[in-house]
């Protein structure tokens, strides 16, 4: 299975020289620290969500667009026997292991708001996660397993054919349960 995350820093460290933007300015407009961005840009560290939202925000650019082939104007069909490509992400501290692989359901549609993934979600005995937030929504449906959406003050657990919708500014973190492996269908809104 290929790993695009190498694409992903080579993007944003791409973008960033582009726009003539130094490490320290992309970082103090994201909120990151100057080494997460370096880590990012030299493929040491793939962050959650949150942050990568962050720093396509400060690169004045879509999620979307660290991980495009191409940029088809009309519909987009991903086909199962072509969808062999993820992107890996932590859970959010630079020294976590990754437990979450996103399978793109979009990666060539130009002009999107919503990123559509498949997740595989690796069972994680590590109970500490760093909770995320950004601007716009978040839907998710439970294929297969069970997870649990840390979410503010409260954990919902879910389990194959629940779903879940809510506002991602809201601190949060998708794992699974604990010891389960679960498979899930995420929809990310971000706004421009």
């Amino acid at each position: 299975m290929q790993n695009n995350h190498s694409i992903v820093g080579f993007k944003i460290k791409g973008f960033r020289e582009s726009k003539n933007i130094s490490t320290e300015e992309l970082a103090e407009r994201s909120g990151l620290s100057v080494e997460q961005i370096v880590s990012i840009e030299n493929d040491e560290y793939l962050p959650s969500l949150g942050p990568l939202i962050k720093v396509a925000r400060a690169l004045g650019v879509r999620l979307g667009t660290f991980l495009d082939d191409n940029n088809d104007l009309g519909p987009v069909v991903c086909r199962a026997e072509d969808n062999n490509s993820s992107i890996s992400f932590s859970n959010g501290s630079s020294d976590s292991r990754k437990h979450m692989e996103y399978h793109s359901l979009a990666k060539q549609k130009a002009g999107r708001h919503m990123e559509p993934f498949v997740i595989d979600i690796q069972p994680s005995e590590d109970r500490d996660f760093k909770l995320s937030a950004h601007e716009g929504e978040e839907f998710i449906y439970v294929l297969d397993g069970q997870i649990e959406i840390d979410y503010g003050k409260q954990t919902y657990k879910l389990g194959k054919g629940d779903s879940i919708f809510y506002d991602s500014i809201v601190k949060h973190h998708v794992h699974g349960a604990e010891g389960e492996q679960a498979r899930i269908l995420a929809v990310v809104y971000i706004p421009l």
